[in-house]
């Protein structure tokens, strides 16, 4: 398979315009490198005035070539009347991608491809496994993700998810609110043949603030590190650990370096750099100094690479992909060290922001260290 190396400075273009494909707005990134260098772009292609209760379908790309070209569009998953979204993708070992997302905020469903999907698997209805949340915690909204998931080395398949008791009015009459809310895993030790529910992470609180879209890293000494999002008047993001993502998790504790802007963020690990350093890189928009107020929604731009040598205990190294307009992301790791970030943008059309489209930005560890893969 032919691969395209990195550009020695960020090299972006949009992949999914919502005015070319004949929606409102393409929002929720999701972005998977598979065992062979492909690379499959998910979104959520929105109706209406684009909110999370309008109409949408669920919509992939993919690569052949490291991102050098991409295939058109194509349908995952038809909302109909409906919805479908939070895509959450998962490439394995054996060089599978699998597939979680939501219909309606009901319902959760499983796809499988083994061919860097060109082709899938029928959906496969698995909300059983989060009805076995309901003697613990009411649910009336569940999400996976949205963003990666991860596999760990056990070959075990983790997906952060967050549900809701939908009591917020935060939609208007007669839509379920997001908010209050908890976030937990879900997770397969069979390939995704069958999936099973871990314990519950954190939940809404005076301190903690409807935690819900949590990104997922193993660690190198095996524990699984989950960064989550959070409306706490810290305005940081809030981290917890467990030896296998299932049960066992530390009190979540908020991370004083990284900003919480109120939105999704990404987290991959880049493989060793010299002498075997861990490198880990974290993605979100660092918006601190266009903040509105303490736990709200800010204002979301400034989108930061962030470069951390000790498992996302430091992070030493950060530069800005994207100054303007920037909202959620998602990275991936490809080939000849290439780093891809999935990330939602708004083009300014004279004093006049557009409809949200997804780019993707394509750089390497020197543009993010100034030279230096290691970045000291």
């Amino acid at each position: 398979m032919r691969t395209s190396a990195a550009p020695p400075v960020p090299e972006t273009s949009i992949l999914f315009d919502p005015r070319a494909l004949g929606y409102s707005a393409c929002r929720i990134p999701a972005l998977v490198a598979t065992g062979s260098g492909a690379l499959l772009a998910f979104c959520e292609a929105r109706r209406g005035q684009g909110g999370d209760w309008d109409l949408i379908d669920l919509l992939m790309r993919r690569s052949t070539n490291g991102g050098a070209t991409w295939e058109p569009a194509r349908t995952l998953a038809e909302g109909g009347a409906g919805l479908a979204g939070n895509p959450t993708p998962i490439g394995d070992r054996n060089g599978a991608v699998h597939l979680l997302y939501q219909r309606d905020y009901g319902r959760a469903f499983y796809r499988r491809s083994d061919d860097d999907g060109a082709t899938w698997s029928a959906p496969r209805d698995i909300t059983d496994v989060f009805e076995r949340f309901r003697p613990e915690y009411g649910w009336r909204v569940l999400a996976p993700g949205p963003g990666h998931a991860i596999q760990l080395r056990s070959g075990r398949l983790l997906v952060p998810v967050w549900l809701s008791t939908g009591e917020g009015a935060e939609f208007g009459a007669g839509r379920l609110g997001h908010r209050p809310s908890v976030v937990a895993t879900v997770f397969s030790d069979d390939a995704g043949a069958t999936w099973r529910r871990g314990r519950i992470v954190v939940r809404d609180s005076a301190e903690v603030r409807n935690p819900s879209e949590s990104v997922a890293m193993e660690m190198q000494d095996g524990r699984v590190l989950l960064n989550i999002r959070s409306e706490s008047p810290r305005s940081r993001r809030l981290v917890a650990t467990s030896p296998d993502g299932a049960a066992g998790w530390s009190e979540p504790r908020f991370h004083d370096e990284l900003f919480e802007p109120v939105c999704m963020a990404s987290l991959i690990r880049v493989g060793q750099g010299p002498g075997g350093r861990n490198r880990v890189l974290f993605a979100n928009p660092d918006s601190r100094n266009a903040a509105t107020s303490p736990g709200g929604p800010g204002r979301r731009e400034n989108l930061t690479i962030r470069l951390s040598h000790d498992d996302g205990e430091t992070w030493p190294v950060s530069k800005v992909l994207e100054p303007g307009p920037a909202g959620y992301s998602d990275l991936a790791a490809g080939a000849d060290g290439a780093i891809f970030c999935l990330y939602e943008g708004r083009a300014r059309e004279g004093d006049r922001l557009l409809n949200t489209h997804l780019s993707l930005a394509r750089f390497d560890l020197n543009w993010l260290t100034g030279g230096g893969n290691d970045g000291e």
